[in-house]
């Protein structure tokens, strides 16, 4: 018996010796066969673009305020209410903080979510949460939104993919365990700036003329095509990708045009606001008009622990104008159904105001807003307590966000993509499609 086990053990060694070696003569290393057999094992499922086109991620750094915006408590004792009134919207039922005139205007456009949470209360673990729909884990780096967007669907009208507006806000907005070509392209300068306002890798440098920067680019596909014939590493081909891309950006009149705001008229620009909450917008719109398909821009700091009245009365008037702004205007323009604009944070604030009259972190209930895209408009989805401190009912977690989000653009975030090991890692692990906003 034990020499029949022995035969069979044998045999099977024999057999996976085999099979490497079959391998190797298909020119495949032993770390390429294992990725290659990790590809095979994962669940696939082919992304067809969405009901949404394109996302526009508009993220305030910090923790912002629940209380202070969307889900004001009006009859909660003053130390819980805070130094701001609640006003009416222009659909009954739902008020805003006074802050939002201009998006009370437009709350028939918008869904707010009054009910996300987490248990993280530490600013990178919550960026962590609302960039990849992961928790943070010492073992692995998770792909951004963005990186997970070009990845599955790539560039769109030779423009990237993914665009970072004015740079790449933090580590979590990277590609994570995927390859570096799947990364965002990040401006490298301020819109807001007006007349400075430069994109950079988006000119010939100095000196340089139509003419040579193709020899140029000949002489380097040249040097390209040698290497790739003496390795097949992915690093060679992601940095191949970059090159092929950066090229078509420069020689694109199209990808030009798209990051070149002068285009705009000046009174739309002063509807927007001549600020960085304004003038950013107007170029998320100006991009995904153009076929960009993930703008992540950034505003304000909204880390507020000390005299939270004097924060607010800085940070939201700009942004309260320029995303009223945003909606309309992608409305008005027929885009707003094929472009999902999503507002997030890390956490909230504390229920209660501290001694020095600021809210701190808050992670167990917060609110973002989704508008466009297939989603319902005009609602307030979930809710929290009547002192803004937990939620009450339907408690929306990241993982239900991030795959709300993803099954709006056309992809199921139950797709197993493959990081290092070679290990199959689902987009997002665990939630559920919001069904109850989903038009």
């Amino acid at each position: 018996m034990k020499g029949c086990q022995g035969f069979q053990q044998g045999f099977a060694n024999r057999r996976e010796f085999m099979q490497v070696g079959f391998a190797g003569g298909l020119g495949l290393a032993l770390p390429e066969l294992m990725k290659v057999e990790a590809n095979a094992a994962a669940k696939f499922y082919e992304s067809k673009e969405g009901v949404a086109k394109s996302l526009i991620h508009i993220y305030l750094p910090g923790g912002s305020a629940h209380q202070e915006t969307w889900d004001p408590k009006p009859y909660a004792p003053s130390e819980y209410r805070g130094p701001y009134k609640a006003i009416k919207t222009n659909v009954p039922g739902i008020e805003f903080s006074e802050n939002m005139k201009h998006m009370a205007k437009v709350a028939d456009k918008i869904c707010v979510i009054r009910s996300m949470n987490h248990g993280e209360a530490a600013h990178e673990r919550g960026t962590h949460n609302m960039f990849t729909g992961y928790r943070p884990s010492p073992a692995i780096e998770f792909p951004s939104f963005g990186s997970v967007i070009s990845h599955e669907f790539g560039p769109r009208k030779n423009l990237p993919p993914y665009v970072c507006v004015p740079n790449q806000p933090n580590e979590y907005a990277g590609t994570g365990y995927l390859s570096s070509m799947y990364g965002p392209f990040a401006l490298g300068s301020d819109p807001a700036q007006d007349k400075a306002f430069k994109v950079r890798d988006l000119t010939l440098p100095g000196g340089v003329d139509v003419k040579r920067f193709e020899r140029r680019r000949s002489l380097l596909e040249t040097v390209d095509s040698h290497f790739r014939n003496m390795e097949k590493a992915d690093e060679i081909d992601a940095m191949d990708t970059f090159y092929q891309r950066a090229y078509g950006l420069i020689s694109s009149n199209e990808a030009r045009e798209a990051f070149d705001l002068t285009k705009e008229d000046e009174k739309l620009k002063e509807k927007y606001g001549k600020n960085q909450a304004g003038m950013r917008m107007l170029l998320a719109r100006r991009l995904v008009e153009s076929g960009v398909r993930l703008v992540t821009l950034t505003y304000g700091s909204w880390d507020m622990h000390d005299r939270i009245k004097d924060g607010i009365a800085r940070s939201v008037p700009d942004f309260d104008k320029a995303l009223a702004s945003l909606i309309t205007d992608l409305s008005e323009r027929g885009l707003l159904d094929s472009t999902l604009v999503m507002v997030s944070s890390e956490f909230g604030r504390t229920p209660k105001i501290n001694k020095t009259d600021g809210r701190d972190h808050w992670p167990r209930v917060f609110s973002t807003v989704l508008a466009g895209g297939g989603i319902k408009s005009g609602m307030v989805y979930g809710s929290s307590d009547s002192l803004a401190a937990e939620p009450d009912q339907n408690p929306v977690g990241v993982q239900d966000f991030a795959k709300t989000v993803y099954h709006q653009l056309g992809i199921n975030a139950d797709k197993e993509l493959i990081a290092p090991g070679p290990r199959p890692m689902e987009i997002v692990d665990g939630g559920n499609v919001i069904q109850d906003i989903i038009a």
